[in-house]
């Protein structure tokens, strides 16, 4: 159909660069163009620049700025902080706990460690996602150093209840290190309240530039970290290498304009998923997955019964979706998430993943439900 609209409903995976960010960035491009630790006055501009972003980045998240340490992502962030604190206190023990439903980036790290000689449980969800707090309490032994499970889910927009999951973790004295990505811009994130010690989130989730995220270390807690690169003495030693000066301001401009617009995009963004959700359910065999979980607000995770779901995204080619996390979602193979909360592979094929951003408009919902609702049933009348 020519000049169609194609339909951006899948912000979990990335959000388009904010047009303030762009213009906060472009003369650290070819104006201010230093190196952040040369010792002349480009640098010095550079370095100041970056130390303005941490300010930014730590106001979003409450915490003080030198606890933050810079990465290319979220993902080197999780490598960083898991095999940099696991090797330090291997001989406090080996053991670490985390969850089944975690993000790839933070599971696949968890292979590595098992490789390596470590012990880990994967703690079980319900069918809506929840961990068992009760079991999480049983895993933790004599051996345990870590728990290591995220804030919200980035398929289902799940989010776990971060303060009982402290209180437990902490009085049996070992650490609590979260993936807050997904809920960071989204909802309100207090590092200070929640007590981690360890956390990871990015840039390109929050209208930010891709290539740059952060680790959190909390210095109230005492927790150090093993380097894991070497080659220099940037980021204090943990993470060595020329600064990212444009995308770490960007990142910088990103968080400070999700903390201003947050609460009031909430409440719009909340109002569309619900109506998106009720015409949804519509759907001859159709289910919101986690329906019943506090959840982020921008975030629905559907199955359709008795529908190829690989056709379903290909017939719906003018809506960006997504099957699941963008890390996998080349991969055809029934979600990891929803296999954890118990749906067949046939039902996890099924399943979709639609999440909306500032730039979601009603209109676009409407269109999406319209779409979605005529080839499903397109796709049900082939198939019988």
């Amino acid at each position: 159909m020519p000049g169609r609209k194609n339909i951006y409903l899948d912000y979990n995976a990335t959000t388009p660069v904010d047009p303030d960010v762009l213009n906060a960035m472009l003369p650290y491009f070819s104006e201010n163009f230093g190196n952040a630790v040369s010792d002349h006055a480009f640098g010095w501009d550079a370095g100041e620049a970056v130390e303005n972003a941490r300010e930014q980045i730590s106001g979003l998240v409450n915490c003080k700025p030198s606890e933050i340490t810079f990465t290319s992502g979220a993902t080197e962030a999780a490598n960083l902080g898991l095999f940099g604190f696991c090797e330090r206190y291997r001989n406090k023990g080996n053991h670490i706990i985390t969850c089944k439903t975690e993000h790839k980036a933070v599971l696949d790290s968890m292979k590595a460690l098992e490789r390596r000689g470590f012990e880990l449980t994967y703690l079980e969800v319900d069918p809506e996602g929840n961990i068992d707090l009760k079991q999480l309490e049983e895993a933790i032994n004599s051996r345990t150093i870590l728990v290591c499970l995220m804030l919200a889910n980035n398929e289902t927009g799940l989010i776990h209840p971060m303060d009982k999951i402290e209180k437990i973790v902490h009085s049996a004295n070992v650490k609590l290190m979260s993936d807050i990505t997904q809920a960071v811009g989204k909802i309100p994130v207090d590092l200070e309240k929640l007590n981690l010690d360890l956390a990871i989130f990015s840039s390109h989730k929050i209208y930010g530039p891709k290539g740059v995220g952060a680790l959190y270390i909390n210095k109230n807690n005492i927790v150090r970290i093993d380097p894991y690169f070497f080659g220099g003495g940037q980021e204090k030693g943990m993470r060595p290498g020329t600064l990212n000066v444009p995308g770490i301001v960007g990142f910088g401009k990103a968080a400070e304009i999700a903390l201003f617009g947050m609460e009031v995009e909430n409440e719009r963004i909340l109002k569309l998923r619900n109506k998106l959700e009720k015409e949804l359910k519509n759907i001859e065999g159709a289910k919101i997955n986690s329906e019943d979980a506090d959840r982020l607000p921008n975030t629905t995770n559907v199955s359709i019964d008795n529908i190829d779901g690989n056709l379903l995204l290909r017939k719906l080619n003018s809506l960006a979706i997504s099957r699941g996390s963008a890390c996998t979602s080349n991969t055809i193979q029934a979600s990891h998430v929803l296999k954890a909360m118990g749906l067949s592979d046939e039902q996890g094929l099924s399943s979709f993943r639609i999440s909306m951003g500032k730039y979601t408009s009603r209109e676009e919902i409407e269109f999406a439900v319209k779409e979605i609702t005529n080839i499903s049933s397109l796709l049900r009348k082939t198939m019988v």
